[in-house]
């Protein structure tokens, strides 16, 4: 069993289980956090199951966990993992069920004061263009060869179809679109499942927001990025929907029964990895990048309902209702890149669960806008606190593999949050504070009740003081939409 006693302080915000703690370690286990942060992760399985994932096959350098670390599926959420390829490990509780559950950032010109008079009826707008909630649909049904096409292709298919332009592309990761994709490792399964759920938001943690930008950390990035104090931006966070979870789901079993025939044994069965040039590894990326390009697919998708919803309630209304998008990060998914560990340049496969990629400045992978100022990194927070916009660094590259936080990370369970408050008095506690509230139900609204996550201001200040990424701005919610 791992205790607190197993991590040692390294830097004020960084800790270290070292490889003894569990015999088969091949690497040491890393955690950046406060005191009270790395208290919390043993609230839980979440430091157990970082120590776990140090003994994969191919793990480089040392398994990783972020402040907002907290007990998923065989990898703790907020995990990085490196393996050495081409035959480290490549697993599916590395990336998750909701594959590139990730989100996105639209700016506007719009000031709080010229849109609170329309704030009302512009999250109906949203509400009923923007279909929310647990299986919700779009209207129109994607056929197999457009399936396949979304799948193979992500957000450049839909800006394609007319959902977007080539500069959503452009500041979108790895440009909308997971090399490597091939509709013919996806199951006829997860295809059905997720056959009318392009373009929409779902549930659970899922949310659409309009945000006001309250605190600027550094003017001159904030004004590269087209944020200022007062100003109006809109938050999209979603993923693959069911065929995420149905690719997973598959995978899973699958690799399993590969990772015993290829005599890997793994002190956690949630583990279940193959050897990423395995046949059966090679199906898993296919798909995974398939489940990946769907939801940025999807999030395209959204963000041209948004815009519709901006111009038929705000058109003749006000100056300027267009959305630009920021950025678009992954939270979820597995990439092949090239980092230097131990002084060596290494062909890696970097699995990111519930962690964002954080890369700095001058990397090609940034959007060229963006390249001297490092990779826009968005930190959503919880549901009517406050989310952060940061930047990539060096340090990231250095220390993490380009990596970092993805949001405040998970104290309670849903049904501990549930048992908590009811949704009807979290409602009206949020519209006491000024924030307009739409959702499919209130039970699952009070799943996402803000006691039920870290301090997401705590989070990320670790990320900040230890380097991984730097403060840019910080932004409050006036509309939240729920699934």
């Amino acid at each position: 069993m791992v205790t607190r006693s197993d991590f040692h302080r390294l830097a004020p915000y960084l800790w270290e289980a070292p490889r003894g703690v569990r015999g088969d370690m091949r690497v040491p286990a890393r955690l950046y956090a406060d005191e009270a942060l790395l208290e919390a992760a043993f609230e839980d399985r979440s430091a157990e199951q970082l120590v776990n994932t140090a003994t994969l096959p191919g793990v480089a350098g040392y398994a990783l966990a972020m402040p907002d670390i907290h007990q998923g599926y065989g990898f703790p959420i907020g995990g990085v993992v490196a393996t050495r390829l081409p035959s480290g490990a490549i697993s599916p509780g590395g990336v998750g069920y909701d594959i590139n559950c990730g989100v996105r950032l639209l700016t506007t010109r719009l000031r709080e004061e010229e849109i609170r008079p329309h704030l009302e009826r512009l999250m109906s707008a949203l509400f009923h263009d923007v279909p929310s909630g647990l299986g919700k649909g779009h209207a129109t049904a994607l056929g197999a060869k457009e399936m396949a096409q979304a799948l193979e292709h992500g957000a450049a298919w839909a800006v394609a179809q007319g959902y977007g332009t080539r500069e959503d592309l452009e500041h979108t990761e790895e440009r909308g679109t997971m090399p490597g994709a091939d509709a013919g490792a996806v199951s006829e399964r997860a295809k059905t499942r997720a056959r009318e759920q392009m373009g929409t938001l779902g549930s659970g943690n899922h949310f659409l927001e309009l945000d006001v930008v309250e605190r600027v950390f550094d003017p001159a990035a904030a004004a590269r990025l087209g944020l200022s104090e007062g100003g109006v931006v809109v938050w999209i966070h979603s993923g693959s929907r069911a065929l995420g979870h149905q690719v997973c789901t598959d995978y899973v079993k699958e690799l399993q029964t590969a990772g015993r025939r290829y005599g890997i044994e793994l002190p956690d069965r949630e583990l279940a990895c193959a050897p990423a040039d395995s046949p059966e590894g090679r199906r898993y990326f296919a798909a995974m990048a398939c489940a990946a390009n769907f939801a940025w697919a999807n999030r395209q998708m959204m963000t041209h309902l948004a815009r519709l919803a901006f111009e038929r309630v705000l058109a003749g209304q006000v100056r300027d209702w267009h959305l630009t998008l920021l950025y678009d990060v992954a939270h979820n998914i597995a990439k092949i890149e090239e980092h230097t560990v131990d002084g060596e340049r290494l062909r890696l496969c970097v699995h990111r669960k519930g962690a964002t990629r954080a890369f700095g400045p001058g990397r090609p992978e940034v959007p060229e806008s963006y390249r001297d100022l490092g990779q826009p990194v968005l930190i959503p927070g919880s549901m009517g606190s406050g989310s952060y916009v940061l930047a990539g660094t060096q340090a990231a590259m250095e220390q993490t593999f380009g990596s970092t936080c993805h949001g405040a990370g998970r104290v309670k369970s849903r049904h501990a949050a549930k048992r908590g408050v009811s949704g009807q008095a979290l409602r009206q506690e949020l519209e006491r504070q000024g924030i307009v509230v739409r959702t499919e139900s209130l039970g699952d609204l009070a799943e996402e009740a803000p006691n039920a996550y870290k301090d997401v201001d705590r989070v990320v200040e670790v990320v900040h003081q230890a380097g991984l990424a730097r403060k840019i701005a910080r932004t409050r919610p006036i509309g939240v939409m729920k699934g």
